[in-house]
């Protein structure tokens, strides 16, 4: 199973999320650390090469999580944030870019 690194405040920005969104999020998570997809994802080369983005939709809105994984033992959680409308805001792919060059 790989190991998850939280860059920045990824940890204690999904620790905000409703418990239904951290839910949803930790699933798609551990699938990633055992290997699999998760259940909902896109690219987000825009972010970095590599990066995927995590979709959560609860009743509370929509939930994503920016990650990469790095090696075979290391998933790196970039940021979580709620998306409050149709396209990413330009501030969370800054976010996503900036904790994306801070990977050893």
């Amino acid at each position: 199973m790989k190991a998850l690194y939280w860059i920045g405040t990824s940890l204690d920005d999904l620790r905000a999320f409703p418990e239904a969104a951290r839910r949803e999020v930790g699933t798609d998570l551990r699938l990633v650390q055992r290997g699999a997809e998760p259940r909902d994802w896109k690219p987000m080369a825009t972010v970095g090469a590599g990066v995927r983005e995590i979709r959560v939709r609860t009743g509370d809105g929509a939930f994503r999580v920016f990650y990469v994984v790095e090696s075979a033992n290391a998933v790196y959680v970039l940021h979580a944030f709620q998306k409050k409308s149709q396209r990413t805001a330009p501030s969370d792919i800054a976010k996503g870019r900036a904790r994306y060059r801070l990977i050893p």
